[in-house]
């Protein structure tokens, strides 16, 4: 079978869906990978997969440029004489299936979250939201299409809006994670009680809630240090400002480490993990620390609470509650056999549900379907 993964930045392809494009290719699968190009390009190449970059700019609003990308896209599909494309991200996920359905191949649709369209209230949102709407139902209709969604909440908003039929709507939780690599560290000291939150640096990530309770507790006294790992988007509307990161950082309020090669370390030496986010797919940063047997706690909305059962393997807050989120690390923090058990349990919850080999598995069998 031939497979395209198409995404919107070579970053999301080597840090979410490598293992998916190892499994598929251990299976006998011929896979390509698309993206705008990126220094995530080669090391997918330096894998041993094969990796294109497309001529795609994240935030245009150009007709033409759109429309060319499209053309693109189909002569790939129609040059590689691909029987599956899976696009990523509803920009993707609307051009791959376009491209996809006049080249003749079928298509799998992946939508993690509802993305700014659909979240913001900002006037270019709402002015996007009704197109946006009326190219999904082209795209995910049809006996040959999958739309792959991550919680139920999601699930329920696409049936509700007559955007896909139950009948083409597969239920697969998050790209996995390697709960080898993803694991608790075993005797490690923490000097200070830390609280991370890693994501990209977008404001419906909860940024600002993350900084406004650092400032709370710091007024209480208590010794934390709080940690944001991750870089601004600039292709995303959402974005903070780098300045602002850096005055934050400056201000010694939080600590800001832009980009994070070693991830499992920075979440398994982590006292809390958190995401105090607006609405999400399903949050991979809370998998992979879940994976690294860390207390959780994030916002009571879709894909947060896909991961997390409040008091059972973390806690979870009203969003944009920055006070909520203060106590709630503040009841970690006084509480470490609490924390203990509430890792334990998210440890445990990540293996049994998100190790990447499972969805892997699950994600191959989508493929089979369609073929």
């Amino acid at each position: 079978m031939k497979l395209i993964l198409f995404a919107n930045t070579d970053w999301y392809l080597y840090n979410f869906r490598r293992s998916l494009a190892l499994g598929a290719r251990s299976k006998g699968y011929d896979v390509l990978l698309v993206s705008p190009s990126g220094q995530y390009g080669k090391k997918l190449v330096d894998l041993g997969l094969r990796w294109i970059p497309a001529p795609m700019e994240r935030d245009s609003l150009n007709p033409l440029r759109e429309i060319a990308l499209v053309y693109w896209l189909w002569r790939l599909v129609r040059a590689e004489q691909a029987d599956v494309v899976h696009g990523f991200t509803i920009k993707s996920a609307i051009y791959g299936a376009i491209a996809a359905r006049l080249g003749g191949a079928a298509r799998v649709n992946a939508v993690a979250g509802l993305g700014y369209v659909f979240i913001s209230n900002a006037p270019k949102a709402q002015i996007l939201r009704p197109i946006v709407r009326s190219l999904m139902r082209v795209a995910l209709g049809g006996s040959r299409a999958r739309l792959v969604l991550q919680n139920e909440d999601d699930v329920g908003m696409f049936v509700r809006s007559g955007l896909a039929s139950p009948d083409n709507i597969r239920l697969i939780p998050g790209s996995g994670v390697d709960c080898e690599l993803f694991k608790p560290s075993k005797g490690a000291e923490r000097k200070v009680f830390s609280v991370v939150l890693a994501a990209r640096m977008l404001w419906d990530k909860g940024v600002r809630e993350f900084v406004e309770a650092a400032e709370l507790l710091r007024g209480e006294g208590r010794d934390i240090r709080f940690v944001l790992a991750g870089m601004p988007d600039p292709g995303n509307p959402a974005t903070i400002p780098e300045s602002v990161l850096q005055e934050w950082h400056s201000s010694g309020v939080v600590e800001w480490l832009g980009h994070v090669d070693n991830m499992p370390h920075l979440l398994a030496s982590a006292d809390i993990v958190t995401l105090p986010s607006y609405r999400e797919g399903l949050p991979k940063s809370l998998i992979e620390a879940a994976a690294c047997g860390r207390p959780l706690i994030a916002t009571d909305v879709p894909g947060c609470r896909s991961v997390i059962t409040d008091g059972v393997d973390g806690m979870l807050v009203r969003v944009r509650d920055s006070k909520g989120l203060a106590s709630a690390i503040a009841r970690l923090h006084d509480d470490p056999l609490l924390a203990q058990r509430l890792g334990d349990a998210a440890r445990a919850k990540a293996i049994a549900e998100y190790d990447d080999r499972i969805i892997v598995h699950r994600t191959l069998a989508v493929y089979e379907e369609l073929h």
